[in-house]
């Protein structure tokens, strides 16, 4: 049966606090951004789109085939990869989430993930796949985290926000969802939880995963 869910990763904010953009950290021998690909890519996912805002023509500047894939999706271990551009990212994450799903066919579900924070395993990312319902979390500890999946129904009334409405976040959407709507899938992967917004946080995470 074909996957109807696409994964979306946003990468668009300015990081402030890590002070260079977080997709382009070097992670074993690679970028940050490309090994999130990797993960997604051992998935039965098939199609990425990729949310670039404040740093896009650093994205471009190191990885080149990123500006050709604002044209047409890309094709990255297995992975149809398509760059979308969020031409006012000072509008916040919110704004980049829109830009994105402007170009999703309206029927596809979606799994989203901000780009630091790292994916959790292949398993438990297909558990998420799996599951059906308006909103997924996937749950560790009894705290949830990222991705989310989100249903093509719920996504498609979040373009009909004004993005200047004080009620144009997602966690704010969210939080107004029927609760018989929400399902939580339990993983044992704490890198749901991970928020890689400083310099620290990022050195941390390097040794619990390169290191070890």
């Amino acid at each position: 049966m074909e996957n109807k869910t696409v994964f979306v990763l946003l990468a668009g904010g300015k990081s402030q606090r890590m002070e260079f953009p977080k997709g382009l950290l070097a992670y074993d021998k690679t970028y940050w951004i490309l090994e999130q690909l990797n993960r997604i890519s051992k998935t039965t996912i098939k199609e990425v789109f990729i949310g670039l805002g404040y740093d896009y023509k650093m994205y471009f500047e190191a990885i080149p085939w990123f500006e050709k894939a604002q044209f047409e999706a890309l094709n990255f271990q297995g992975l149809k990869v398509k760059i979308i551009i969020n031409k006012n990212p000072e509008m916040g994450s919110f704004s980049t989430l829109q830009t994105v799903l402007k170009k999703i066919e309206t029927s596809k579900n979606v799994l989203l993930n901000p780009i630091d924070i790292p994916l959790l395993n292949s398993a438990a990312l297909e558990q998420l796949i799996s599951t059906d319902n308006q909103i997924v979390f996937p749950n560790y500890e009894g705290k949830n985290g990222h991705p989310i999946k989100i249903k093509s129904s719920f996504w498609n009334t979040l373009l009909d926000i004004d993005i200047s409405d004080k009620d144009a976040r997602l966690d704010f959407q969210l939080k107004k969802v029927n609760p018989a709507k929400i399902s939580i899938v339990e993983v044992l992967d704490r890198a749901i939880l991970y928020n890689l917004n400083t310099k620290t946080d990022w050195e941390l995470y390097l040794k619990l995963t390169i290191d070890n």
